[in-house]
């Protein structure tokens, strides 16, 4: 592949009370993906991601609530010739904490742990992420 960019997000691991992770598609693609977004100019990768998750979700988190998991750089899912530059954080949903698709967003998947993988599964999170959270570790 030619990259002829790299995008940098900030993505979230976001656990249900079940231990289940939150995917995101967005509209007019069909990749899964972690919830999260683009870092604009000036902006540290939380503050981006409180800003994405409040945006895309309907989801107001405080800052102390994010837990980096790490960095990681992939191909991107949605974009040709691109590559994403991730920094990617957990947080545990409150039980009552409600989530809807909004702004880009066109629909929700809660992954199960030991249940198969889509494949339809954004590489970053597949190869990289999802391993890192012991997820699927045969992956």
């Amino acid at each position: 592949m030619a990259v002829s960019q790299t995008l940098c997000i900030a993505a979230i691991c976001l656990h249900d009370a079940d231990g289940r992770l939150l995917l995101v598609r967005k509209r007019g693609t069909q990749a899964l993906i972690l919830p999260g977004g683009k870092i604009e100019a000036g902006e540290s990768a939380q503050a981006a991601l409180l800003r994405e998750l409040d945006e895309e979700l309907g989801l107001h988190l405080p800052l102390s609530a994010l837990q980096p998991l790490g960095r990681f750089r992939a191909p991107a899912a949605n974009e040709p010739d691109t590559w994403i530059d991730a920094q990617v954080f957990q947080a545990r949903l409150e039980p009552m904490a409600e989530v809807a698709p909004a702004a880009e967003l066109d629909a929700l998947h809660w992954l199960v742990v030991g249940a198969p993988l889509p494949a339809e599964t954004a590489p970053l999170l597949r190869d990289q992420v999802l391993p890192a959270l012991g997820f699927y570790s045969h992956y």
